[in-house]
Order: structure tokens, then C-alpha cells, then sequence
């Protein structure tokens, strides 16, 4: 059989060992719900409240913020959305979002301008960062919400987003950071930005899957968009997945230690990575900014193939790659990231996204490198599109 090299990081992470450890007494030895006030019920609070602290580590909150666990980063950008509008609407309907935004958020917009709600979405440059200038003059006085991305999970741009935290504190205006895909690969600190807002997904981190956790700063409010019985602060009600919440403390504390290393070692890989595809292929372009990207993430497209095509062939290699998000693969629409950015549909289609791991290494690199041209010349030698040499 041939070995699998996992170069698609963002769709998902395995568990860390040290997570898994770390949560399997909370499936049987401690099964308390937190909810509970016997001694079960309160070893579990104990555990949900150190979770809630290893995640403030992390991301440089403050122990008198919010912080609510739910049932992964989507549900935390709908609370943030669609709960802060509903509870601020009294102040304006107004919210701006970027274009290449996760859908995660851009759906919930898409929600909220039904019920009677404006959403401005900000253009990018070719390198897909925000323009500064247009998010300035998008405000209005019926803004009340900021919402952006860290970095962009897909072509790996990070955004200026201390530039934007100023300008939305100027304004006096709430931010709200999707911080998924940034948080545990580079430095995140919400007290420093100043955002009101802040989403994390545990996965993302190396722990369980059904988990996320929308982090609310002291003075900020929004309202429930889940009723029962009032769990998480009376934010997000439903009993606590105490497992899922102890593993993804646990990974977000391991993220925090091993910040720095991760970085060097990831970013090492993915320099060579990209610098091998695109100088030893003609056609070939990196999407994303040329340096200021997450250190896990290679974003190449290339001309005259189709990126299914191309995730196909070295499925068969045993490379698991991706043509875009996780959440837009099912479909056969290009990229709305790189339109935004400004590549054409037929070059979108042949967009490769590959992000690397703590598990990837030099050797692994070194397969991949040999792998693809073979790949990409078969195709394009099959393509009506591909000039002849």
C-alpha cells in the first residue's frame, strides 16, 4: 500500500496524542455534567473552568471575559453574528465583512441581510489582503460590527489585522476576529487588538472535532441563538461536551509552549515547498501574499489543469491534498477567494491548496516534489488549452 502523506492540514488535524490522553478519563472516570451539583457534576465544572483558562493563555484574553464553548467554529462566528446584531440592532444594522471571508460567516450575513440588515463586503488586492482604504470608507454611522479574518484559510494571507483593530477602534466600532486559522500557527493576542470578538476551532489546534469557542470581552454583548437551558453563561445552552472542551484546552496550551518551534519547522518546509513547485514548473503561481502567509500554507495554481484532476492523481500517490476549502470542495465552483483576488475562473479551477502539519517532513517534501511534475505534465499534455512547446 502506498503511504499516505497528509498535505491538507486545514480540512482537518489528527488529535494529539496528549490531547487524547488528556480527555479519555472524561468519557467513563469522569462523566459528570457540569450542570450537577454533586461531586461528578463539579469535578466536570473544575475541568470546563481550567479549559476556559488554557484558552485565555493562548490567546492573550483576560480571566473576566466570556468564553463559550460550542459546537465548533461555525457556531461561534453564527452566536458572534448573529447574536451581537440582534442584540445591538437598536444601534445600527449595519456590519462589514471582507469578500473572502470563510462561509461560516459570509452565510450568516447572508441571513441577516433578510432580516433587514446591511452587509458591505471589502475587496482584496491580488495577494488577497484587505484594502484598508475601502474598509475606512465603508462606515457609516449605522455600523455597528466589524467582522474579519485573522488570516485566510485558504491562500494563507494574514491580514493586517492591528491596522484594522485601529481603524475600527477609531471608529469606535466592535471587531470581531474569525482567528481559525491563525491561532496556534502565528502569535494572537485579542487584548492587543482590541477586538470584542474572537473565534477559535479546536481541530485547527490538534484537538477533537466538534469543538470551538467564541471568546466575548467584558462589556460586550450579544444574545443566545440556541434556547434550553442556559448553560455557558446562559450564551449557549445545551450540556457541555466536557471530553471535547478538556481536549481542546489541552491542545490550545501545547499550541501555546510549542508556538515558535512549530513556526520555524513549518515554515522551513513550506518555503521549500513553494519554491521548488513554481521555479521548477512553467505556468505555475503562487496564490496568497508572497510573505506575509500562515507558516502551514502553499496555495500554487496551475495553468491549463483542473485542480480535481490534480488532487485525483496524487490520491493515487498517497498524497491528500486539496483544490480549496474543505467546505467548498463538494462543489464545482471556483475559489470565491481567488476571484476576489482576482485570477480568473479557469485558473481558479486549477488552484492546489496544500497545508502542512507538525507530522510533515523534509522526506515528505522531498516525494511530493518528485510526484507532481510527472502529474502536471500528463495533464496538461491531455489539455486543449496548453501551448505547444
Amino acid at each position: 500500500m502506498v503511504e499516505r502523506v497528509n498535505l491538507n492540514h486545514a480540512a482537518g488535524n489528527p488529535v494529539d496524542k496528549r490531547v487524547l490522553k488528556g480527555m479519555l478519563p472524561y468519557f467513563q472516570e469522569f462523566y459528570g455534567n457540569p450542570s450537577s451539583v454533586h461531586i461528578a457534576g463539579r469535578h466536570a465544572t473544575k475541568a470546563v473552568a481550567n479549559a476556559r483558562m488554557q484558552i485565555v493563555n493562548l490567546v492573550g484574553a483576560d480571566t473576566k471575559d466570556r468564553i463559550v464553548f460550542t459546537s465548533g467554529a461555525t457556531e461561534a462566528n453564527n452566536l458572534a453574528l448573529i447574536g451581537f446584531a440582534y442584540r445591538n440592532r437598536r444601534k445600527g444594522n449595519h456590519i462589514i465583512t471582507s469578500e473572502v471571508e470563510h462561509l461560516s460567516i459570509l452565510n450568516p450575513l447572508k441571513f441577516l441581510v433578510k432580516q433587514g440588515f446591511e452587509v458591505t463586503q471589502i475587496p482584496v488586492d491580488e495577494h488577497g489582503v484587505i484594502k484598508l482604504e475601502a474598509l475606512k470608507e465603508a462606515i457609516t454611522d449605522k455600523t455597528v460590527l466589524f467582522s474579519v479574518q485573522h488570516a485566510n484559510n485558504e491562500v494563507g494571507t494574514i491580514h493586517p489585522i492591528q491596522e484594522i483593530a485601529d481603524i475600527a477602534g477609531d471608529a469606535k466600532i466592535p471587531l470581531h476576529v474569525d482567528a481559525v486559522a491563525s491561532a496556534g500557527q502565528v502569535p494572537v493576542d485579542i487584548s492587543d487588538l482590541g477586538a470584542s470578538l474572537m473565534t477559535l476551532s479546536s481541530n485547527d489546534l490538534y484537538g477533537p472535532r466538534g469543538v470551538g469557542a467564541l471568546i466575548i470581552r467584558r462589556g460586550t454583548s450579544i444574545q443566545p441563538i440556541l434556547l434550553g437551558g442556559g448553560q455557558e453563561m446562559g450564551l449557549r445552552s445545551g450540556s457541555e461536551n466536557v471530553s471535547g472542551i478538556v481536549g481542546m484546552g489541552i491542545a490550545a496550551e501545547i499550541a501555546g509552549k510549542e508556538l515558535e518551534a512549530n513556526i520555524r519547522h513549518l515554515t522551513k518546509l513550506r518555503d521549500r515547498l513553494i519554491k521548488e513547485v513554481t521555479t521548477k514548473m512553467e505556468y505555475t503561481y503562487l496564490n496568497g501574499h508572497p510573505s506575509h502567509r500562515l507558516p502551514n500554507n502553499a496555495n500554487i495554481r496551475f495553468s491549463f489543469v483542473e485542480g480535481e484532476a490534480i488532487t485525483l492523481y496524487l490520491s493515487f500517490e498517497g498524497f491528500l491534498v486539496a483544490t480549496s476549502s474543505a467546505c467548498t470542495s463538494r462543489t464545482l465552483e471556483p475559489s470565491h477567494v481567488l476571484l476576489s483576488m482576482g485570477v480568473d475562473e479557469a485558473e481558479a479551477h486549477g488552484a492546489l491548496q496544500l497545508t502542512l502539519g507538525r507530522d510533515n517532513t523534509e522526506t515528505h517534501i522531498d516525494h511530493f516534489i518528485k510526484a507532481l511534475p510527472p502529474i502536471i505534465k500528463r495533464l496538461r499534455e491531455m489539455s486543449p488549452l496548453y501551448p505547444p512547446s
